[in-house]
């Protein structure tokens, strides 16, 4: 290039950048602010104690907002370039004491009919696989959130049509919540929160983004599983001359399809809110010799079945239940396995003979004449019979994947277990005949293998027990099946980020389906070679978006007397269930193998950032005899930790609920702290 066209081009570069400054100064005198394709509306609400709140609409003049009418405060707001995108900055200052809350809405020219939204962890295309009793399109087109129910507090909308996106994300200060007085209707906080709300308004032919402070949840407030109830409003407090300076940032992009926006959303967030690994309160030595008092205090041997009590426990004794369940949430064989092999690690023989006694046990009174294990129960009330079987694919599925381990151990100590084998050979061998010849599996089905739910939400949960199958036996036929399961998957949901249905109580949007669909794809990548691989690893690379974007990536505050903020909880790393179940909890077991591998592979170290985060997270609470964390027993994890307004029966955010399943968050945990297991068998 010449001289002279350099000059020219660094002249045109300055012209540009002058014309960018002078239309943004020209944008910030218009009455309100804008970005490319959107203006920024605010209206304040004011409330006097005892009298309704008054809306007033604010218009933008220099820097200044302002009302119709004079108000008791000064309000003042601007619109920086921050990186690609944008940062508002709103600040109040009062003039004499006041209650008050501010709204913001962005605006879009897309249409309602081509609109996708995304609030991470909580809000997943319309929520169409929810019913109508939690927050969904079946219910309202638009809803506004406190924004500790959200993993990142960010609200999102995708342009099917034209591929554009746009996101508000809430710039994070210092914590505090304030308890609430009322549970709806207008509420004055009885102190300081630094929760807002974030949504969308989608009812107008043209979908906005809303957001503001303090928090705001409309039309429906979910206080609880399948449970909407009236609207809330809250109010802050300024005194005269006090200040409150709020940031969100803005940003508009492009995706390719919804599945591309929640990727590139998620990396977004990551990239912007920047979390941190803890201090981890316990090595993973310390983890498994705390939670290997549950194997001890849960054993029940007084049945024909012998297992550990895993579900309906409450959490002020933690005294064994009646209630067995083989897979989630109960996990009994693996937990079976992780007291057997534990125990000979430690020369513990007592909690070798448990798990040995169980698998005993199950080997003997376990199984239906067709092959398939018998799955929840009240063994009070006796084993029941073949006929009354329901079974899912992902507690049998669970099961075989806990057998396989046990029998390579005991194959490694010389052991062989020749009508364990036959028992698995069997059950798989029938799984072969259950499977649609679209690759899927029913979810749920009867022991004469009819439909009872033939939803293939849960077929990934039979990807990695078939690949096992296949690595243990060597028999092909299972390789084959596994790579049909997939077909399926990334037709029908990963190709449609539509990740659902696999968590046995809720047939909805989950993080668990996310995870099986990455556990899928991760075990067949293990096994194939070249492009297969590949294909595989890219399927599993698109899945673990999803399944990281149901993880916190920030701390969410809690006010004092709350059991979760005065022992300094922090969320991140933890993630929400589902849709219809809005608490947080320690569903992780292989994910953070399969992720820090990926990152390997793919060169994604987000994948790798935020496993470091989720290891040295997930060990906080802990219960142990000199910090029980609210649970009467050492070893016994909590489950339904409310991080947010929301219980899953009791107590609400803080707090627990009175009951949890601690059998499966052991088996969680001790899949966190055994990082080869799985490696190892698939080699």
């Amino acid at each position: 290039m010449n001289d002279a066209n350099k000059h020219n081009d660094k002249q045109n570069m300055m012209k540009t950048r002058m014309l960018k400054m002078m239309t943004a100064a020209m944008l910030l005198c218009t009455g309100c602010l804008q970005t490319k394709a959107v203006d920024v509306n605010f209206k304040l609400s004011l409330k006097k104690p005892g009298n309704d709140a008054v809306t007033y609409p604010l218009t933008l003049h220099g820097n200044t907002l302002r009302a119709a009418k004079e108000l008791p405060l000064t309000m003042q707001s601007s619109l920086l370039t921050d990186g690609n995108g944008k940062r508002l900055v709103v600040t109040l200052t009062a003039k004499e004491r006041i209650y008050y809350n501010i709204g913001v809405s962005i605006p879009t020219d897309y249409r309602t009919e081509d609109c996708e939204f995304y609030l991470p962890g909580f809000w997943y295309h319309k929520n169409l696989r929810s019913p109508k009793e939690a927050p969904s399109f079946h219910t309202s087109k638009s809803w506004n959130f406190r924004e500790d129910r959200l993993s990142s507090p960010l609200t999102g909308v995708y342009d099917a049509k034209t591929g554009r996106t746009l996101t508000v994300l809430r710039s994070l200060g210092e914590r505090a919540d304030a308890l609430t007085t009322h549970q709806d209707g207008e509420v004055i906080l009885g102190g300081k929160t630094s929760v807002g709300y974030l949504g969308f308004d989608n009812e107008r032919g043209r979908a906005s983004l809303t957001f503001g402070y303090p928090w705001v949840e409309t039309p429906k407030r979910y206080i609880r599983k399948l449970t909407l109830v009236k609207p809330a409003t809250t109010f802050a407090k300024l005194e005269p001359g006090e200040h409150i300076t709020l940031n969100w940032f803005i940003h508009e992009g492009e995706a390719k399809d919804y599945g591309q926006f929640v990727a590139d959303t998620w990396t977004y967030c990551v990239d912007r809110i920047q979390p941190t690994a803890l201090r981890a309160l316990y090595t993973p030595v310390q983890m498994k010799a705390q939670l290997a008092n549950y194997f001890r205090k849960a054993y029940v041997d007084k049945y024909a079945l012998k297992y550990h009590s895993g579900s309906n426990v409450r959490c002020d004794d933690c005294l064994p239940s009646d209630h067995v369940t083989l897979g989630f949430v109960g996990r009994v064989l693996l937990n079976a396995f992780n007291s057997l092999e534990y125990g000979e690690q430690t020369g513990e023989q007592q909690l070798t003979d448990m798990g040995q006694a169980i698998f005993d046990s199950w080997l003997q009174h376990g199984f239906t004449a067709r092959g398939y294990f018998k799955e929840d129960m009240r063994i009070s009330h006796g084993i029941p019979a073949d006929k009354d079987c329901i079974h899912s694919i992902r507690q049998q599925s669970e099961a075989v994947y806990a057998v396989l381990h046990y029998l390579a151990y005991e194959k490694q100590q010389g052991r062989k277990h020749k009508q364990w084998e036959q028992k698995m050979r069997t059950l798989l061998d029938q799984m072969l005949l259950l499977q649609k010849a679209d690759g899927s599996f029913p979810r749920k089905y009867r022991d004469d293998q009819s439909d009872f739910d033939a939803s293939g939400g849960s077929t990934p949960s039979a990807t990695s027990t078939l690949v096992m199958g296949y690595k243990y036996f060597g028999d092909k036929r299972y390789l084959q099946a596994a790579k049909k399961t997939v077909d399926y998957l990334e037709k029908n949901i990963i190709s449609k980020s539509d990740y659902f249905s696999s968590t046995l109580d809720a047939n909805c949007e989950d993080k668990e389906a996310a995870i099986s669909a990455v556990t899928a794809t991760y075990y067949l990548a293990m096994v194939t070679k070249k492009n297969e691989r590949q294909h595989y690893v890219d399927l599993c690379k698109q899945a673990t978006y999803f399944a990281l974007s149901w993880y916190y990536l920030w701390d969410v505050p809690f006010a004092q007397g709350q059991m979760l903020g005065d022992l300094d909880f922090h969320s991140r790393g933890w993630s929400n269930v589902s849709v219809e179940n809005n608490h947080i909890d320690v569903f992780v077991f292989e994910l953070p193998h399969i992720a820090r591998w990926l990152s390997k592979e793919t060169g994604e170290a987000r994948f790798a950032l935020l496993c470091d985060v989720i290891e040295s997270s997930l060990c906080q609470l802990l219960p142990t005899q000199d910090r029980l964390c609210g649970i009467a027993v050492p070893g016994f994890n909590p489950e339904v930790v409310q991080h947010t307004h929301w219980d899953y029966g009791k107590n609400g955010k803080g707090f627990y609920n009175d009951i949890f399943a601690p059998g499966w968050t052991v088996a969680s945990l001790w899949e966190l702290y055994s990082p080869e297991r799985t490696v190892n068998f698939l080699k």
